[in-house]
């Protein structure tokens, strides 16, 4: 996503405007931006609780957990876009509800570092004319997930939606999820 196209929006006037399961994207340059060709580093869904939002992600040296989204967007400002989730529910099927319990089941899980490390190789250059890309996806996966990985599952077992079709979990970056049409950009967040 070009920065042009960005749209800042305090943290305070955009809240209401996220729903359960919404995607939440980090911006940042590194490994998994540029293996998944994109502007993404890191994969978080966010969930309603009472009145309060939260950022629920399998982050790495942590692992699976809950955190306040708006202690995030302290944290990374300007660099944390909301998609939304099923835009214009052109999937009548998905469950959002259940999505989110999917996701927040994972707090507490450790981190995939041997699925992000092949996941990230999968999508280089040079790799990706040798090997073809696995699409199967496995009901659960026996190893923990990573970021994106994560999200994914949540949205293909507890919504009902595969977000990346084409594409197996354990092998879905950061960079994947922002093309797919199951997700639509709606704004970055700002203190």
């Amino acid at each position: 996503m070009v920065s042009a196209e960005l749209k800042y929006v305090s943290y305070r006037h955009a809240r209401h405007q996220v729903r359960d399961s919404d995607l939440l994207l980090f911006r940042r340059r590194g490994l998994i931006s540029i293996a998944g060709r994109g502007d993404h580093s890191h994969a978080a869904k966010a969930a309603w609780w009472n009145e309060d939002l939260f950022c629920l992600e399998v982050r790495e040296w942590k692992g699976g957990r809950a955190v306040t989204l708006s202690s995030q967007v302290r944290r990374y400002p300007g660099r944390i876009d909301v998609y939304q989730t099923n835009p214009d529910n052109l999937w009548s099927n998905y469950d959002r509800a259940k999505a989110t319990r999917a996701m927040r089941r994972l707090a507490g899980c450790g981190y995939g570092y041997w699925g992000v490390a092949a996941a990230s190789l999968l999508h280089l250059p040079l790799v990706r004319l040798l090997v073809w890309a696995d699409v199967r996806d496995d009901e659960y996966e026996t190893r923990p997930p990573f970021c994106s990985q994560a999200c994914a599952m949540s949205d293909r077992i507890g919504g009902g939606v595969d977000p990346v079709s084409h594409l197996a979990d354990r092998l879905t970056l950061p960079g994947d999820l922002a093309r797919s049409p199951f997700y639509q950009y709606l704004l970055t967040l700002i203190p």
